[in-house]
């Protein structure tokens, strides 16, 4: 397992970039896109202020069918980051935010005991955006964390050692349990990710792992202590810890996980936060204007302690 010194190390060395001599400064620059979209930033990439991507692929385009696995996408792209000097991080999505993309593969809509895999869930999409509708891998279903579980194995089989590392996708899910067929319980989910997260950790032994954490569901400020024992066990254990979205002070995330990543600055073997398309929606309430790079980062360093910011190609500074 990874001493937090030895991990960083491997994330800020790049042979042919001068970021290196900052890193302790400020966050290490990523960028962050969908499977198939890395061709379309290459120019960014190449930047000698980014040190790598994340690309995100959902489940379905790793796993065609029941064991199944088709990694070609996330081979490519590996091949296209270290070609440009850089670093890869992947992230295996199992929750989904429109409300036609079901990507799971079929078997688990269709076959038995799996309970038609996918869940409806409501998602937010930003600032003064309207609610959406999506979907959420059923992962407190024992049939379908076990796939999902099998998928990360199969991974690090070809991949551990060879990517910086993986993400698993937010804790946050918004499901209407009112209305629930699924057996969704808070504690059951609770320690679904919990599982699944320990499962990577054991599977990828020579690359980061970093769990996004933003919201439990059924929990607001620690009630039920989930935030609390995530964090502790991250902490133990090796795990690193991000979110999707920096939002300096933003009153809901100071309710939930933005004080945890305060208290526990320098503990965790990995920061990793994210600016995507809906952070950049938000806007400073003292400005009045969207929030700047230096606010993003300033925030993510001094209260946060992130050690890598994943941008989007949108934000506003990689224009320049």
């Amino acid at each position: 397992m990874f001493a937090r010194a030895c991990a960083l190390a491997l994330i800020f060395f790049c042979p042919c970039s001068g970021w290196a001599a900052e890193a302790a400064k400020l966050p290490v620059n990523f960028l962050y896109v969908g499977a198939g979209e890395l061709q379309r930033i290459q120019g960014l990439l190449a930047r000698p202020d980014i040190a790598g991507v994340q690309v995100v692929y959902s489940w379905r385009l790793l796993e065609r069918g029941k064991n199944e696995y088709d990694f070609s996408a996330v081979e490519r792209d590996l091949a296209a980051t270290k070609a440009a000097g850089k670093g890869l991080f992947i992230q295996i999505q199992d929750r989904f935010f429109s409300p036609e993309a079901r990507n799971v593969p079929d078997y688990l809509m269709k076959e038995q005991g799996y309970g038609g895999g996918l869940a409806p869930q409501a998602d937010n999409a930003g600032e003064g955006q309207p609610e959406g509708m999506g979907w959420v891998a059923m992962q407190w279903n024992p049939a379908v964390r076990e796939r999902y579980q099998s998928l990360l194995k199969a991974l690090a089989g070809q991949f551990d050692g060879r990517v910086a590392g993986v993400n698993l996708p937010e804790t946050a899910v918004d499901i209407d349990r009112k209305r629930d067929k699924t057996g969704f319980s808070c504690d059951a989910y609770f320690e679904a990710e919990m599982e699944n997260m320990a499962a990577a950790r054991a599977a990828f032994s020579n690359a980061h792992v970093v769990q996004y954490v933003n919201f439990w569901p059924c929990e607001w400020q620690n009630e039920r202590g989930y935030m609390e024992r995530l964090f502790k066990y991250a902490a133990e254990h090796g795990i690193g810890l991000g979110g999707p979205d920096i939002v300096p002070y933003r009153k809901a995330q100071m309710k939930n996980a933005y004080p945890f990543f305060n208290q526990y600055k320098g503990r965790l073997e990995l920061v990793a936060m994210a600016v995507q398309e809906p952070t950049l929606t938000y806007t400073n309430p003292k400005t009045g204007k969207h929030f700047t790079k230096e606010e993003f980062i300033g925030f993510a360093s001094a209260y946060l302690g992130a050690d890598i910011i994943f941008w989007s190609p949108s934000s506003q500074w990689l224009a320049k």
